[in-house]
């Protein structure tokens, strides 16, 4: 029996348990608690309706999911739900799987966040370490929860935990080895204001311990704050004060040797990799050598929706860029993807500011095909500048690109915006993508 087991039986036992939310992680924290766990009592409560339970657990469905919550010592809250009240007005504890789970291997995880790159720089810190023989495993916000781990978990597992703003939000417990990327506007429709959204985030920090290490974007790294002991490392492209500073495919840290990205032998694109690439390099060194650390990073491959090359259609090539969501990685989009001629932006509108994106684009020589709600305020706000154009859909825009775009050169999808309300979540919306390229195919 490894000590997670062992803790959450503890942590559970003759308590009346909720787990809230039914989705990827409330069906793995009721694995878990019925394997392992004899709590008094327990009920899984989602306003969804919930099938192939044993009749002994209590379902709680409908508008009104979250009135019981007092009626239970503990509820398990998944990263997707968003409190009707805050834990300070309930009686219940409210925790959730990242919580236990960090309560007990704390030590062992490097805690990844930022609302930008996570992902790539999570799965890149777990191949390198993977490809060099260390004991380690990928989860998280990245798709697989915590508690999938946790039976096969070591004293000397290595844990690389990609954590979103959802997961770290009630969170009273960091990582020893916590990664800040970056902040940009996101999530706004949730927490209202910046300041809120980045309170949640801090959270990867906020509880470590002395000796524990931060690495962190210069510029949003706490200033004069005497009361954090952490080593605190500051990473930056712009920065070259900064411990860690990338720029021109060098990486330079203090009292180090410089890092020359080999940029001819890797498939990452893009400058803002460079920096991805930069924070895997710091983390990693602590477990592997420089030629290691090459080797590997020779070898992975970039995920999927994260320009992405697709296929290449009457001359044109066409990358997959759903996973942006902000104006700064469209912007970074158009200048990563080798001659780009047109960009496809818009989707849900969150409220974001898109003065930044909208100034960019119109000083580009480059087609912008919006489309959606944002995509419909974002060819307002240009003023019908002659290089915009605007029609409904993702559909009419590859028609439209597809149409207007000069062979030789290249098309990216790069929304700059979410996904929710026209698509499931943004990889269907890249999947959606993908196929029409392949139907722009077959029509020829």
């Amino acid at each position: 029996m490894n000590k997670f087991v062992e803790y959450i039986k503890n942590y559970t036992e003759n308590k009346s348990v909720c787990i809230l939310g039914f989705g990827r992680e409330g069906k793995s924290t009721y694995n878990i608690l019925s394997k392992y766990c004899l709590p008094s009592r327990i009920a899984v409560a989602d306003i969804n309706k919930i099938d192939g339970l044993p009749e002994s657990v209590e379902l709680i469905c409908g508008e009104n999911y979250q009135k019981s919550l007092d009626n239970f010592d503990l509820v398990f809250k998944s990263p997707g739900i968003v409190l009707e009240k805050q834990p300070s007005e309930l009686k219940c504890l409210i925790t959730s799987e990242t919580q236990v789970f960090f309560e007990v291997y704390r030590e062992q995880i490097i805690g990844i966040t930022g609302t930008k790159g996570k992902s790539t720089v999570t799965s890149l810190i777990y191949h390198i370490l993977k490809e060099n023989g260390k004991d380690c495993r990928i989860a998280g916000n990245i798709g697989i929860p915590v508690f999938d781990i946790a039976e096969s978990m070591t004293d000397k597992t290595i844990v690389v935990c990609e954590l979103s703003c959802h997961q770290l939000e009630y969170m009273t417990v960091s990582p020893e080895t916590a990664v800040f990327l970056n902040l940009f506007e996101e999530h706004l429709d949730h927490y209202g204001t910046m300041e809120r959204y980045y309170n949640a985030k801090k959270n990867i920090y906020l509880h470590q311990k002395e000796y524990d290490c931060l690495l962190i974007n210069s510029d949003i790294a706490p200033k004069n704050s005497p009361e954090l002991s952490q080593y605190i490392y500051e990473i930056s492209a712009e920065n070259t004060e900064s411990e860690i500073y990338v720029h021109d495919g060098i990486i330079k840290q203090t009292d180090h040797e410089d890092y020359v990205i080999p940029t001819d032998k890797i498939k990452l694109l893009g400058i803002h990799n460079h920096y991805n690439i930069a924070v895997a390099y710091f983390i990693t060194t602590f477990y592997v050598e420089p030629e290691e650390f090459e080797n590997a990073l020779c070898t992975f491959n970039p995920l999927a929706h994260r320009l992405e090359y697709v296929d290449t259609v009457d001359g044109v090539r066409y990358y997959d860029d759903s996973i942006s969501t902000a104006c700064a990685t469209a912007v970074e989009a158009v200048k990563s993807i080798p001659n780009a001629a047109t960009v496809l932006v818009g989707g849900m509108d969150r409220g974001i500011d898109y003065t930044t994106l909208v100034d960019y684009l119109k000083s580009m020589d480059i087609n912008v095909i919006c489309m959606e709600t944002s995509g419909k305020r974002i060819y307002d706000m240009s003023e019908s500048a002659h290089n915009f154009y605007y029609v409904p859909h993702l559909e009419d825009a590859v028609k439209l690109a597809a149409e207007i775009t000069p062979s030789g050169k290249s098309c990216v999808m790069s929304p700059a915006s979410a996904s929710y309300g026209i698509f499931k979540n943004f990889e269907e919306r890249g999947d959606v993508f993908k196929s029409l390229v392949d139907r722009l195919k077959e029509e020829k």
